[in-house]
């Protein structure tokens, strides 16, 4: 049976293929002359805004790391980064439980299991999670997530998230990076 994590991985290589044919075949025909210098609004540097995947672990009481790690879709709205995941997963039971400081590395290098740590080269950020129960944030986060994964499932994951978020199977988590 076909996963989740299948589908967003499958998904993730397509998308990245299409991106370095469309490279191969712009830079064959590219004009090196410098005659157009404007920037891609498309384009940007913060792996924020370019990576499918972050990886989210929260921090126990005694300061490690908990046990458990998961690559994840997210949105980066408004300087924070979001999740929509099940209640009983343990990064909002850990947030239920007081243990609200998580570190997050940015990128995608598969299912965590498997990863071998490579996540851990990855840009890594420390934040604070809590559980956002604004039904407008919600709005605006599926709607950027929407666009964000619509060759990667969103039109298979996008109404479970929604209605999760609505019926309680769900809960959207806020992590605010630390300065």
């Amino acid at each position: 049976m076909t996963t989740r994590r299948d589908w967003v991985l499958g998904m993730t290589i397509a998308s990245a293929m299409r991106l370095l044919a469309r490279s191969a075949f712009a830079s064959e025909g590219a004009d090196t002359s410098a005659a157009d210098t404007s920037a891609d609004s498309s384009t940007s540097d913060d792996p924020l805004e370019t990576s499918p995947l972050v990886y989210i672990t929260p921090i126990k009481s005694d300061g490690g790391e908990s046990r458990c790690k998961a690559e994840i879709w997210f949105s980066h709205h408004d300087g924070d980064v979001f999740v929509v995941t099940p209640p009983d997963a343990w990064r909002a039971e850990a947030v239920g439980k007081g243990l609200n400081r998580a570190r997050m590395w940015v990128g995608d290098f598969g299912l965590w299991q498997r990863a071998d740590g490579a996540f851990r080269q990855a840009p890594e950020l420390m934040a604070t999670a809590s559980i956002e129960s604004d039904p407008e944030v919600h709005a605006v986060v599926l709607s950027a997530m929407g666009e964000k994964y619509a060759a990667s499932g969103w039109s298979r994951w996008g109404q479970a998230f929604k209605d999760g978020l609505v019926d309680g199977s769900r809960v959207m988590i806020r992590y605010v990076i630390d300065a």
